[in-house]
């Protein structure tokens, strides 16, 4: 390489897709324990958009700073450029795709041609599937391993003051909301993959989609409330989350569970009457999960869908299909 400079989408305000600016930024520095990755994949996700218009969903405390111009994204697919002297397991040429750097808000800088990304935050691409397909696996696949499979760390959970444990699958009824979104599709698969019975809830026009992912029964929630015709569940995965996922725990057995993805759940009262415990956990960077996963998307055992792709000086049109909303899978942008 060289220029010091990249091609990166930066934003130096908070607001809607128009704030975001296809322009010159600094190459990243290699530090310590890190790899430099030539982007060839951007995968996007809600903590794009949560950053980019200013965190106004979160509660003010919660809300971080964030320094001026910041370039959004965590998840990325490429090829290994450099590699620091203290890295071992990643040479110069190899295919990567990971989650850089989350939680840490701002500090990812994904939608670019290059990222420095701890090791510890990559795997090895799987050799079965592309560079599109890899960018939008890390985020959708870990949220949905780290909330079914396995929590994989001993951080502290912002979300509850207990640790979120998974519970075992195998022989269960699991009910899926929002199923067809990034997060839900994937757990679709991974929980028939453990062996649960699983209820895929999505608009009528992904019923053929998630049947295909192995959904056993669809609901149409534009037709039914899952709350009014299922009953009888063993854990609820409600990808969408909100205030309203209280409506849920209707669906639920004495003793099931009810994990929700975002905030918003006011029924705790409700819930310990029900015997029914409801948990949530904060998605974190691993390389070593993501090297699990990658198997199952190699073997073609879990499938990643992609909904749409943008080229990277797009990204305001892929933010602009993102906020429009009935997504099948993931939106991807991608780097010459």
């Amino acid at each position: 390489m060289s220029t010091n400079t990249m091609k990166a989408i930066r934003q130096h305000e908070f607001g809607g897709p128009e704030v975001l600016r296809y322009e010159e930024a600094p190459l990243p520095e290699l530090k310590p324990g890190e790899v430099l990755v030539r982007v060839h994949a951007v995968g996007i996700n809600p903590p794009d958009w949560y950053l980019r218009d200013g965190y106004k969903s979160l509660p003010p405390e919660w809300q971080p700073h964030v320094p001026f111009p910041v370039i959004l994204g965590s998840d990325v697919s490429g090829v290994v450029e450099a590699v620091a002297t203290d890295v071992q397991g990643f040479s110069v040429g190899d295919e990567v795709f990971g989650m850089v750097r989350f939680p840490s808000m701002g500090e990812s800088a994904a939608y670019a041609e290059y990222v420095a990304a701890p090791a510890s935050d990559l795997a090895l691409k799987p050799a079965g599937i592309d560079h599109v397909q890899a960018a939008a696996a890390p985020m959708a696949g870990l949220t949905a391993w780290q909330f079914l499979i396995e929590l994989g760390h001993n951080e502290p959970n912002p979300l509850q003051p207990e640790m979120h444990r998974p519970v075992p699958l195998n022989g269960k009824t699991v009910l899926v909301n929002g199923a067809a979104g990034g997060v839900g599709h994937l757990a679709v698969q991974l929980a028939k993959w453990k062996g649960a019975h699983v209820i895929a809830v999505a608009s009528g026009k992904h019923e053929s989609f998630l049947r295909e992912l192995g959904a056993d029964e669809f609901i149409d929630y534009t037709k039914s409330s899952p709350e009014d015709v299922v009953h009888d569940v063993d854990l609820v995965l409600d990808t969408l989350g909100g205030p309203t996922t209280g409506r849920f725990l209707r669906t639920l057995n004495r003793g099931g569970a009810l994990f929700p993805v975002f905030l918003g759940f006011s029924n705790a009262e409700e819930a310990a009457k029900l015997g029914v415990t409801v948990s949530m956990t904060q998605v974190r960077s691993n390389g070593l999960q993501l090297a699990e996963f990658g198997r199952l998307l190699d073997a073609g055992t879990v499938r990643v869908a992609i909904d749409s792709t943008f080229p990277l000086a797009d990204a305001r049109k892929a933010h602009e299909r993102a906020a429009h909303g009935h997504i099948q899978g993931k939106i991807v942008l991608t780097v010459v």
